[in-house]
């Protein structure tokens, strides 16, 4: 059956792919979607000067929200509607996971199925608000004052008005995002916050080649660098490509059963266990928490005096919490490692299967169903989990380190390089998944046209 099925999925091809109108229709839907969202980063906040904020912008280049930025699409750059992106979404996740680990009564809800989920999935919804209404008011309080000492205001009519202004658009626009994500989730191909924040990444990569190649032809940045930042990029793609398909496959055996000629065979199957089980989780979520901060001190640093103990804590937070330093990349680890053991908690969990497979009759040879499984699936996940975030580790912090060194502008660093590949590899898969559901209907119907005729 499986060499069927992997025949079957060897020979798609594009008269195959045409003839599959729903995975046509979810294609197309997803793009118009993802058009929408480029169309909205360009939608800038109401009272806000889009030609001066982008001078200002480019004074401020080089720090942390140019990673907020690049997972935007540039719409803070531009200070759009949708200027905090889906990155608040992400941080009410997290808190609600780790609560739903810790607490008993969100526990119990996650068990009860759909049900429970749509209720923790409206608890996310309400901590995205929440979020976005306290990131928004400290962003408007900071544009209000971002350029003073150059003379420049960013905001045309500043006050009360255009602060509450500025968080109902604020939350209107990440929670429309947030929607549009679902929506490709459901009608389209993909996770659609994934998309989102992999189309972001994408569209800045016209803008990001042209200054890379303008340095290079005026000689600011070297051809060794370019060269050597390109042979990275590759090679770094190659290798999260490797790891990502890199399993641990656990055999399983069943009880022998008796065939159609009365003789007893036993059955055998694999349990894959990846490498990589958190997936590109880990990662956004450190980045999410270190930029939940960083943006409400980047921005109300511009509204308090430097020289009081309040803005020199603050300049000073922000000096050492840039791309590149000792502290950042300290913390940024930490997280990645922290959030990468938690992620696959999350997601496997080694009692389950080991009741599932107990329930089936499977086991695994010379270990024992029941308790004594769950303990040998944990302490192989464990051992896959080191190497795992070693490896996030590794790719998403040692990029980001040279980028810094080199002064190249940051963009294809590991963190967004592993979200693209990622998520193109997660979006390839199911559409081949879409083919070759669609080829089995075919050879289904073909199979009753002819059971009919006979």
């Amino acid at each position: 059956m499986a060499s069927r099925a992997d025949n079957i999925a060897s020979n798609m091809s594009l008269a195959n792919f045409s003839k599959a109108t729903e995975l046509r229709q979810r294609i197309w839907f997803t793009l118009g979607a993802l058009i929408v969202f480029r169309f909205l980063s360009f939608v800038p906040l109401p009272g806000v000067n889009p030609l001066v904020l982008e001078s200002l912008y480019d004074t401020t280049r080089g720090g942390i929200l140019d990673l907020f930025n690049t997972f935007s699409g540039g719409s803070l750059e531009r200070m759009s509607l949708i200027a905090l992106g889906v990155m608040p979404y992400i941080t009410a996740s997290i808190v609600v996971q780790m609560a739903a680990a810790l607490h008993p009564t969100l526990a119990a809800m996650k068990k009860e199925g759909a049900s429970g989920r749509q209720k923790i999935n409206q608890y996310t919804r309400y901590g995205t608000v929440f979020l976005t209404a306290i990131q928004g008011w400290f962003l408007a309080t900071g544009l209000e004052s971002f350029g003073a000492a150059s003379g420049m205001q960013a905001v045309v009519d500043p006050g009360v008005m255009f602060r509450v202004g500025a968080v109902i658009s604020l939350v209107g626009g990440t929670m429309f995002l947030l929607w549009l994500g679902e929506q490709i989730t459901a009608r389209g191909i993909g996770n659609g916050v994934s998309l989102i924040i992999m189309a972001g990444i994408v569209a800045q990569f016209p803008s990001f080649a042209a200054n890379m190649f303008e340095g290079g032809r005026t000689g600011s940045i070297s051809a060794f660098i370019i060269v050597g930042f390109i042979v990275m990029v590759v090679a770094l793609i190659l290798f999260i490509c490797f790891v990502e398909r890199a399993q641990r496959r656990l055999l399983i055996q069943y009880p022998k059963r008796a065939t159609q000629r009365g003789m007893m065979q036993a059955d055998r199957s694999h349990l894959p266990l990846k490498l990589n089980t958190a997936g590109v989780i880990p990662p956004i979520f450190a980045s999410s928490l270190l930029l939940l901060p960083l943006t409400i001190s980047q921005f109300a640093g511009n509204s308090v005096d430097t020289n009081s103990a309040t803005g020199g804590f603050i300049v000073t937070l922000n000096q050492y919490l840039q791309h590149g330093q000792p502290i950042y990349m300290t913390l940024y680890a930490i997280g990645i490692i922290f959030f990468a053991f938690f992620y696959t908690a999350v997601v496997f969990n080694p009692e389950e299967h080991a009741e599932n497979l107990k329930k089936n009759g499977g086991f695994i040879p010379g270990i024992r169903p029941g308790k004594r499984t769950a303990d040998y699936l944990d302490y192989v996940l464990t051992r896959i989990t080191v190497v795992g975030a070693i490896y996030l580790t590794l790719v998403c912090v040692i990029p980001e380190y040279m980028i810094a060194q080199t002064g190249i502008p940051l963009f294809l660093g590991g963190t967004s390089l592993l979200i693209v590949v990622n998520v193109t590899v997660d979006t390839i898969t199911q559409v081949q998944s879409h083919l070759l559901a669609h080829q089995y209907g075919d050879l289904i119907k073909k199979a009753k046209l002819k059971g009919r005729k006979r």
